[in-house]
C-alpha cells in the first residue's frame, strides 16, 4: 500500500510512540486521524503533523467505550470519507507484583484495578478499534493494513502480569485477523518493540536506564523513528501479513 494520501487512524497518537508514528507518515504524505484521550495532546499533535502540509484529525476518545469508539470510528468515515489503516498503538502500563510477602506474609497483591485498567485498554481498546476499522475497510472493499503494537514483554517478563497478558494477546489478535480479513484485502501485522527511548524514559534516572541497556546486545535504546520505520515497511509491503516484527535490538526476557 503506497502511504500519500491515505487515511490512517493512529490511537494514541498524542504523544509519545504514537505522535513520533504520525509524524513520519504525515512526512510521506499520509492524511491522519489521531485518537487519543487527551484533548490537549490532541492538540499538539495535529499541529505538528499539519506542519508537514498534509490534512490531520484530532478525535478525543477513551478506547475502552464501545460506543465512544464506534462514534470516533463513524465520525472519522465521514469527516475523511475512508479508512485505510489503523495502528493500535494506545496502551497503559501498571505493573506490579503479582503477590509480596514480608516474612512469610501476604502484605500485597496485584490489584482487580490493575489487571482491570490494563486489559481495559491495552486488549479491549485494541479490539474495539481493530473491529471498527475492520468493518470500514471492508465495506470499502480495496483493502487496509492494520497494526498491532505488542512488545518484547509478550514473552512474559516479571512483575508485568497484566501487560504481559495483553502484548501476547495482542500478538495473537494479528495472526486471528490476518487469516480472517484476508479475503477483504485487509493485511495485519504487528510490531513488539523493546526499550524505546520516549518521554518516558527521559523521565527515569540513570542507573535504571544503565541496567536496561545491559540487557540489550546493542547497548542503546531503540529510536522512534525506528519504530516507525518498521511501520513503514509493514504498510509499504504488501505481501507482509499475520507476523509479528521484533523490534528489540536483541533483547530478550
Amino acid at each position: 500500500m503506497h502511504i500519500k494520501d491515505r487515511v490512517f487512524v493512529i490511537t494514541g497518537g498524542g504523544r509519545g510512540l504514537g505522535l513520533g508514528m504520525a509524524e513520519h507518515l504525515a512526512a510521506l504524505g499520509a492524511r491522519l486521524a489521531l485518537v487519543d484521550i487527551s484533548a490537549t495532546d490532541l492538540d499538539t499533535a495535529v499541529t505538528s503533523c499539519s506542519a508537514h502540509g498534509v490534512e490531520a484529525r484530532a478525535y478525543v476518545c477513551d478506547i475502552t467505550s464501545e460506543e465512544q469508539v464506534e462514534s470516533a470510528f463513524a465520525r472519522i468515515r465521514s469527516d475523511f470519507g475512508a479508512v485505510h489503516g489503523l495502528v493500535n498503538n494506545a496502551g497503559l502500563m501498571q505493573d506490579a507484583m503479582l503477590i509480596k510477602i514480608r516474612d512469610g506474609k501476604l502484605v500485597d497483591k496485584m490489584s482487580m484495578q490493575q489487571w482491570n485498567s490494563v486489559l481495559n485498554v491495552n486488549l479491549t481498546g485494541t479490539f474495539l478499534c481493530g473491529r471498527e476499522a475492520a468493518g470500514i475497510m471492508a465495506e470499502q472493499g480495496d483493502g487496509g493494513v492494520i497494526v498491532n503494537i505488542s512488545s518484547v514483554s509478550r514473552a512474559g517478563n516479571p512483575g508485568q502480569t497484566n501487560y504481559s497478558a495483553t502484548k501476547s494477546a495482542v500478538a495473537t489478535l494479528v495472526v486471528c485477523w490476518a487469516r480472517e480479513l484476508a479475503r477483504f484485502g485487509i493485511r495485519v501485522g504487528g510490531i513488539a518493540p523493546g526499550v524505546i527511548a520516549t518521554e518516558m524514559t527521559a523521565q527515569m534516572k540513570p542507573e535504571a536506564v544503565e541496567r536496561m541497556l545491559a540487557a540489550v546486545p546493542l547497548r542503546r535504546l531503540g529510536e522512534i523513528g525506528e519504530m516507525a520505520h518498521t511501520l513503514q515497511y509493514i504498510i509499504e509491503n504488501d505481501f507482509f501479513t499475520g507476523r509479528v516484527v521484533e523490534m528489540d535490538g536483541g533483547l530478550r526476557i
